[in-house]
């Protein structure tokens, strides 16, 4: 019976939880109101003049060696990719082992803590990666696990300035509980 007024009380838990991360998702994005017709159309032609300013840009940019690197942004749609697959499996790994039926209650309370800190650790990942485009990084991947942060960014051959490091480590120390040693910046060099 406390067995499983347990369990309930903690599936119950994570239910709220992803329902308040559901409802926050759709505030924001209906917070903005409809589809103007006109707006889209504004839309389409600002990233249509921005792609051919792309375009001229990367042909100019060829013979100066400064062109951007596919290599590069496949790298970091294949870290998400890989981030993401890894988490599904162990989310799955983890709901199969509380939905056994020989599941004791220390697995069941064990499954349901890590699940809590898997769907925490995708908060600040999220979180992390929004700052740090917001300051100017082209793109970049954070992984957040019990044994630190790994944030993974574009970087030119000479490597990040010492203030690009330091605007790493103050929105990783600022949004996570881990110190500055548990971080693991990785430069992608274009």
């Amino acid at each position: 019976m406390k067995r499983n007024l347990k369990r309930n009380i903690v599936v119950i838990a994570v239910l709220v939880f992803v329902g308040a991360a559901v409802y926050l998702n759709w505030s924001y994005n209906s917070r903005w109101g409809g589809a103007n017709s006109a707006m889209v159309a504004a839309e389409d032609q600002a990233m249509q003049a921005a792609q051919e300013e792309y375009t001229a840009a990367s042909a100019a940019s060829v013979g100066a060696g400064t062109e951007p690197s596919v290599a590069v942004t496949a790298y970091f749609d294949e870290a998400r990719l890989t981030r993401q697959s890894s988490r599904d499996e162990a989310l799955a790994l983890l709901e199969q082992a509380c939905a056994g039926e020989d599941a004791s209650q220390d697995v069941i309370d064990e499954s349901m803590r890590q699940i809590n800190a898997m769907a925490s650790w995708n908060l600040q990942e999220s979180l992390l990666e929004n700052q740090l485009l917001a300051k100017n990084f082209t793109d970049c991947v954070v992984f957040v696990s019990q044994d630190g942060v790994t944030v993974a960014v574009p970087a030119p051959v000479e490597g990040l300035t010492s203030t690009q490091v330091a605007q790493i480590t103050e929105a990783v120390v600022d949004n996570t509980d881990f110190p500055a040693q548990s971080l693991n910046i990785i430069e992608v060099t274009e």
